[in-house]
């Protein structure tokens, strides 16, 4: 564990760097909201599409492993909303709780890091990971949350979770690259050098911006956020792991990459979600903070005892 401990440091260096840069207020948060959309929407949108390109289909999606990952998600999405009924709460503040719960930051921190850390046979795996979670649970959110204010399903409903996911540029990268690698199109070696340096960015671009976009974080009803925290970190890779491993026995490699990637920390973007609909924003803040801060170690414990 220590190596892998050793192996992650950098990454976590470059998060505390960031909040660091946050806190003094070098970093102000207009700043930060504009690295965080470059990183969003062209240094990873990027790197995305250069490794998309140049795999394929069947590479990514593997069904087994796509059911087990899917299962253990949806089990712990179902505890943590049973928990927020139990204390009487809202189905849209349960919703953003099961989010904060089931949903880490696969794209700003999991792409990077564990593709980096397990090689590139990683990849494939960690695209579908975030795949899963950008148009089933992100999806689910926005289905729940509207669906529990007007009351009822419409079509409405579908239309903005289908322009959602289209407004996506990581979901759009990805097809976009599977398109490209699925009618053989070999990308020109200027285009491909053009991929590689602006998505290079993405790494320490995204790692920065976490850190940065934590300072403004608080760290209010702290018992619900450790709560949370702890379902995120141990919880949904424990469930992950029985999904991959024994449910729906995937290839091991590939399932130990999806354990690690459920062991990643709250996703900012159910942040975003939670301010644009209004829903309990300190409460996430505080998942996010909590999840992040506690994941240094976690991380890698996890990361240690599925590639062990």
């Amino acid at each position: 564990m220590w190596d892998i401990f050793l192996k992650t440091l950098p990454f976590f260096g470059l998060i505390g760097l960031g909040y660091g840069a946050g806190r003094t207020r070098f970093f102000t948060e207009e700043a930060t909201a504009y690295l965080t959309k470059f990183v969003f929407y062209f240094a990873l949108s990027a790197m995305l599409f250069r490794f998309s390109a140049n795999l394929s289909f069947a590479e990514i999606f593997d069904p087994r492993l796509a059911g087990g990952y899917l299962w253990g998600t949806a089990a712990v999405y179902g505890i943590a909303m049973a928990v927020g009924f139990w204390r009487r709460q809202s189905v849209e503040v349960a919703a953003i709780e099961a989010q904060c719960a089931s949903i880490g930051n696969t794209g700003f921190l999991g792409v990077p890091m564990l593709a980096l850390l397990l090689g590139q046979a990683a990849v494939g795996p960690i695209i579908l990971v975030l795949a899963v979670d950008l148009i089933v649970f992100s999806s689910l959110l926005v289905i729940l949350v509207t669906g529990s204010r007007d009351g009822r399903m419409s079509l409405g409903v579908l239309r903005t979770v289908g322009v959602g996911l289209l407004k996506n540029p990581m979901i759009v990268s990805i097809v976009l690259g599977l398109a490209v690698s699925a009618a053989a199109v070999p990308i020109p070696g200027v285009a491909n050098e053009f991929l590689t340096i602006l998505g290079n960015a993405a790494t320490p671009g995204a790692l920065f911006a976490i850190g940065a976009s934590l300072a403004s974080k608080s760290a209010e009803r702290l018992s619900i956020a450790v709560w949370l925290s702890c379902c995120k970190l141990a919880l949904h890779p424990a469930l992950v792991a029985v999904g991959v491993f024994w449910l729906f026995p995937a290839e091991p490699f590939a399932a130990s990459v999806a354990v690690s990637a459920a062991a990643l920390p709250v996703a900012g973007n159910v942040f975003i979600l939670a301010q644009h609909y209004g829903i309990a924003p300190q409460r996430v803040s505080a998942a996010i903070l909590v999840s992040t801060a506690a994941s240094i170690l976690t991380v890698s414990a996890v990361i240690a005892l599925v590639s062990g």
